[in-house]
């Protein structure tokens, strides 16, 4: 039986502002109160899932449990075909532990080579968990080709190297609202909001 989201206050379980300004975007018409892990404190859990829904699902019940209230967490990556995958789950891991993107692009480029595949998707989970431990899930999907060198200034993460299918700019070159449309996050919280809200 799917539970639906009935509060008026909801956490999302994330440090970053960018993806948060995303979630207000979405969210900020169905949800009364919005408050991200910084604004509750939340500590950031080890994310020691083999996979996107895992990772998701720790980050979103850890949250819940420690503030009380629900809590919605999303594990994103980008998935290059040439790279088996890669980064994957480890996306942010690859900036290093400041989490620079421009180092972990140039990371995905190196390693990419002359590879003649440009294939990649971004995949997005997104679980919503109660203090009881309930959760439910949705997954958002956009498949698309890497290019170089990096272009444009909207957006954050690989979002200047990432050019989604049908298109011919980079998530980077579209206005925030254009790539929300769309985008795997965007393709999850539409998910979502039809499954739980």
């Amino acid at each position: 039986m799917i539970r639906k989201f009935s509060g008026d206050t909801l956490v999302v379980a994330t440090h970053n502002e960018g993806k948060m300004v995303e979630f207000r975007a979405m969210l900020g018409g169905r949800v009364k109160r919005l408050m991200s892990a910084k604004d509750m404190e939340l500590p950031e859990p080890e994310e020691t899932g083999a996979t996107f829904l895992a990772n998701a699902t720790i980050k979103a019940i850890a949250g819940a449990k420690h503030c009380g209230l629900p809590c919605l967490a999303d594990d994103s990556g980008l998935c290059v075909n040439a790279l088996g995958g890669n980064p994957g789950i480890y996306s942010a891991r690859w900036g290093g532990p400041k989490k620079d993107f421009v180092k972990a692009m140039q990371l995905v480029h190196e390693r990419m080579g002359d590879a003649e595949d440009k294939s990649a998707a971004f995949v997005a989970v997104l679980v919503l968990a109660w203090p009881d431990g309930h959760t439910e899930w949705v997954e958002g999907r956009v498949e698309g080709t890497i290019t170089w060198p990096m272009r444009g200034e909207h957006g954050h993460g690989y979002d200047p190297i990432f050019v989604p299918k049908g298109e011919i700019r980079t998530y980077a070159e579209m206005p925030m609202d254009e790539k929300n449309a769309y985008s795997h996050r965007g393709r999850a919280l539409e998910a979502m909001l039809k499954k739980v809200f």
